[in-house]
């Protein structure tokens, strides 16, 4: 059963601007119902794959996240992936404006497609590996909400690893304040603490990917993800145990994960080919960019094929249904496929031929089902 993101009032896209309106930016409003009071000092923890579902399963294996009993969640966006996630978190929109629409998504202009996770800047300009020079900046114009915070007097900060410090989703979705590169957990953990003791007002975000690696690589039902839970939880405690007495820690994630057992190779099935010029998203959501012409006669033959497990929609049918939230720009809306197709069961749509390591991994998101919509919304207090 696929569900809808709730943008404005329960999705990540809502939950910065929340934190802002509760630190006393002008301009914000608290769009989640956040209670904040006497509060001075946030840190939002993003636990990349740390899906609502997954951590109500685990209880005795995270017993710090869990202490409270029921698990308040959120609704990530769609798709369900870490770079529209991550762009809602630090801009406070959802994909369709902010145009983080895909894992693997086209732009205008270019013939390859775009992986927002991979876009390194190097050298002065702002030059993009294999595709032409994009600006960051121009990419995504709207001013984040971290650049917000720091406008409204808050001393901002994120921490993560080194390399997403430069990076073009960096600087397009997540820029403004400070960035603190960190190297492990414990240094996380640190920099965190650290970051939140600045000015009289502070933000901090920052990120933790190896739950999601791990579920990737191993699968979200295997022992080493539990135990790699259990290191994240201790990561948590060590962090709440040391917060100042006007602060609070806020832990959340970008998306939850499925154990994929029922996988169709693309790259084998003609049916699936004729037409198609490129093929993006993920596996349990894909873009569908069509030959000039083609667009319905895919969109049939799609949805015959698919018929189990699958649902699959146009691009306007997708855009009426809110998806991509109550707004698309026009610049988002030519980076969405012609044809969406999302996984409703344990399925996915991999590509044996063109995506050879991603075929092989046993966990993945990007659909609209619980298990990868709902992500905790945990507050802790000194």
């Amino acid at each position: 059963m696929l569900l809808a993101p709730q943008y404005g009032r329960e999705s990540l896209s809502d939950l910065v601007p929340s934190v802002l309106a509760e630190l006393g930016v002008p301009g914000e409003v608290n769009r989640i119902g956040l209670d904040l009071s006497g509060i001075n000092r946030v840190c939002v923890l993003v636990i990349d794959g740390l899906g609502a579902e997954l951590l109500a399963e685990h209880t005795a294996d995270a017993p710090f996240l869990t202490s409270a009993g029921a698990i308040p969640v959120l609704t990530a966006g769609f798709p369900t992936t870490t770079a529209a996630s991550l762009a809602s978190i630090g801009t406070g929109l959802p994909s369709g404006e902010h145009g983080v629409v895909g894992y693997l998504m086209a732009v205008p202009g270019e013939d390859r497609l775009m992986n927002p996770l991979r876009w390194r800047l190097h050298g002065e300009g702002p030059k993009v590996d294999l595709l032409r020079e994009l600006v960051p900046e121009e990419f995504q114009p709207t001013p984040t909400a971290f650049e917000r915070a720091a406008a409204g007097g808050v001393t901002v900060a994120r921490v993560g690893p080194a390399y997403q410090g430069a990076s073009g989703l960096t600087r397009a979705a997540l820029r403004g304040g400070e960035f603190r590169p960190t190297f492990s957990m414990g240094d996380l953990a640190d920099a965190a603490i650290a970051a939140m003791l600045d000015g009289d007002r502070a933000l901090v975000y920052a990120y933790h990917g190896e739950l999601d690696l791990t579920g990737h690589a191993r699968g979200p039902e295997s022992t080493a993800w539990t135990l790699e839970l259990g290191q994240v939880d201790l990561l948590v405690r060590q962090i709440a145990s040391r917060l100042p007495s006007d602060g609070a820690l806020i832990v959340t994630a970008d998306h939850g994960m499925v154990q994929v057992r029922s996988p169709i190779d693309i790259d084998r099935d003609a049916s699936l080919q004729h037409g198609v010029r490129q093929i993006g998203g993920e596996p349990r959501a894909r873009h569908v960019y069509t030959e000039p012409g083609t667009a319905d006669a895919v969109l049939t033959r799609w949805r015959d094929r698919l018929a189990d497990g699958f649902a699959v929609y146009s691009r306007a049918e997708v855009i009426e249904r809110g998806w991509f939230g109550p707004t698309v720009s026009p610049a988002a809306e030519q980076r969405i496929g012609d044809v969406i197709a999302v996984a409703t069961g344990d399925g996915a749509l991999i590509r044996r031929g063109s995506e050879p390591l991603q075929s092989i991994l046993i966990g993945h998101h990007g659909s609209l089902t619980s298990a990868e919509l709902h992500v905790p919304l945990l507050v802790f207090r000194p």
